[in-house]
């Protein structure tokens, strides 16, 4: 594991009008592991990834991206440095097939012309490095797709542009058991692969399925960083409900906002 987190963050506060919704957020991720975010709803979640991929401005803090200090203004700018956001919703057209949708906005072209031949390539290189062999024809309408293959198409999406950091919304939710199966698999291959990702869950069973480290978001503030192997299903629990455990000071020891140092 490297020693310099592939996204670091200090101190982020982040107000709307008169309600403070992060306070004083320190985050970190590291290449080729998982860490689960979690908290209750409130807890400031979506707010960080929103801050994280440039839709809301930050009003203090720092973000160091592989080690140097970066600003993230835009969606452009999160795209730049490698991160990318699969939202809940998946941002997938039903109307257009598989290839269509990975390129969407970003289409391919040879001249005037779609260079179909190449994005279609592209597409079957991205699905293929990810093991996924469940999709029958990349030219499929997504609509004819399962719960599982739309979030394995989103997934591909997210990592064809040489992408460094996933962050994944609830990546299993309204999937079955082997669908949800399936999408774990998936997102321990892109760690395993390299990737740094974070995973959005409320489902402890998967973030103790796939994840490295697990970071909990209390009231808009982190309470714990810490290697999933360090902590109790319980433990999670009273950190997302309390912000707190009994077992606090034991947690302390193994609490970090980077690599063990």
């Amino acid at each position: 594991m490297s020693a310099t987190p592939l996204l670091e963050l200090r101190g982020i506060d982040k107000s709307f009008g008169p309600v403070q919704v992060l306070r004083d957020v320190a985050f970190a991720v590291q290449p080729g592991e998982v860490t689960a975010l979690v908290g209750d709803n409130g807890a400031g979640k979506s707010t960080l990834v929103k801050c994280i991929s440039g839709i809301h401005p930050t009003d203090a803090g720092e973000f160091f991206f592989e080690g140097a200090p970066v600003s993230i203004n835009s969606p452009r700018d999160a795209a730049g440095l490698g991160i990318e956001v699969v939202y809940q919703d998946l941002a997938l057209c039903d109307n257009l097939d598989i290839v269509q949708n990975m390129f969407l906005g970003r289409e391919k072209r040879s001249g005037l012309v779609l260079d179909e031949a190449t994005m279609e390539q592209m597409a079957a290189d991205t699905l293929a490095g990810l093991s996924v062999r469940t999709v029958q024809s990349l030219r499929q309408h997504v609509s004819s797709l399962s719960g599982g293959q739309r979030q394995t198409v989103a997934i591909a999406k997210a990592v064809l542009w040489n992408s460094k950091l996933v962050i994944l919304d609830e990546p299993t939710a309204a999937l079955g058991v082997a669908q949800t199966a399936q999408v774990l698999e998936l997102v321990r291959r892109l760690a395993d692969n390299g990737l740094a990702v974070v995973l959005i869950s409320h489902n402890m069973n998967d973030v103790f399925a796939v994840s490295d480290r697990i970071a909990a978001l209390y009231l808009g503030q982190m309470v714990a960083q810490v290697r999933t192997t360090d902590v109790t299903h319980a433990q999670v629990v009273e950190l997302i409900t309390a912000g707190r455990t009994e077992s606090t000071a034991d947690l302390g020891k193994t609490t970090s906002t980077g690599a063990d140092r």
